[in-house]
């Protein structure tokens, strides 16, 4: 019953959109009408600014944290603490407050993973931030990121398999949100940062 609860409100909490009510309480208007249409932080960036992009950031990131925290406060186990993240994930995917079109995820799932193993996280995350830097593509650098950071955590610290299972779903669940943007990166379609989204 706890962990159903948990997991619960961690999909509550993950359905809060901040870059929905930043750009709603800024602009007056629907981010996901704007650039991509995605209710994340790229596209904040796209319509609002670096400014508003950082801070949609830091707090989609601190879903994924306060989701695993929480679980892990109530003493779940690792794959349980790790499942309550996905929950906050799917609910910033699928948010339950506005008609479930959110965002793909990305920024939350670097909470949920820094949480579970902050040095592997740490060190995927400078690798993703070069690869950003260098080609420009957010979307490559994300893919990278929840690609490389469950096996980093499981080589590195022995976790449980029951854990990579669960940060396995994470990365199947990202490439999902990521289908289309791995479409046009294999096409050489994909919008760089800083460049106007052409498709959605």
């Amino acid at each position: 019953m706890v962990v159903a609860l948990t997991w619960f409100v961690s999909y509550l909490i993950g359905a809060i959109s901040f870059s929905y009510l930043m750009t709603k309480k800024i602009k007056k208007v629907d981010i996901r009408q704007l650039g991509s249409g995605n209710a994340g932080a790229t596209n904040t960036q796209r319509v609002l600014g670096t400014g508003p992009a950082v801070t949609v950031l830091l707090l989609d990131v601190a879903k994924g944290i306060v989701a695993v925290v929480l679980a892990r406060l109530l003493g779940l186990d690792d794959w349980a603490a790790a499942a309550a993240g996905l929950f906050a994930i799917l609910g910033h995917n699928w948010p339950v407050y506005y008609g479930f079109r959110g965002g793909k995820g990305v920024a939350t799932t670097i909470g949920v993973f820094a949480v579970l193993n902050v040095i592997p996280t740490l060190l995927a995350g400078i690798i993703t931030i070069i690869v950003i830097a260098v080609t420009r593509y957010v979307s490559l650098g994300s893919l990278l990121l929840i690609t490389v950071t469950p096996f980093m955590t499981y080589f590195y610290s022995q976790d449980s398999l029951s854990l990579l299972i669960v940060e396995c779903l994470i990365m199947v669940l990202s490439y999902w949100q990521h289908r289309t943007n791995i479409s046009r990166l294999i096409k050489g379609e994909e919008s760089k940062l800083g460049q106007s989204k052409k498709t959605s």
